[in-house]
């Protein structure tokens, strides 16, 4: 019987705390944009770096018109030959922050000063 009690006691101790903050815990919905989204930084090194490289040297004009890139980032732009630029508006990139993308692709073609 005393089991029993010490048994009903732990799980009230730590189960039910547990619980609580689980079902009470904030979560995000999927109209909030992702952390990694809002960083141009990360949004580059998670889906443009693998194509463009790591200064953005490859398939990637930045004297084209700030409209024309945003266009290319937020539809997709097909290219002479494979692989073609994918939209990424489908994949929840807002035009504010293809805008911030870009400025971040710009300043890695830029020289050091």
């Amino acid at each position: 019987m005393k089991t029993n009690r010490l048994k009903i006691s732990a799980i009230i101790t730590f189960a039910l705390p547990m619980l609580l903050v689980s079902v009470f815990r904030a979560t995000p919905t999927a109209a909030e944009t992702p952390v990694a989204l809002q960083d141009a930084a990360a949004v580059y090194k998670a889906k443009c770096a693998m194509c463009h490289g790591p200064k953005a040297a490859k398939s990637y004009n930045p004297d084209l018109p700030m409209e024309e890139q945003l266009t290319a980032v937020l539809k997709g732009k097909k290219a002479a030959k494979p692989p073609h630029m994918p939209g990424f508006e489908s994949k929840g990139i807002k035009e504010d922050q293809a805008k911030a993308l870009i400025e971040f692709m710009q300043g890695l073609r830029k020289p050091a000063s």
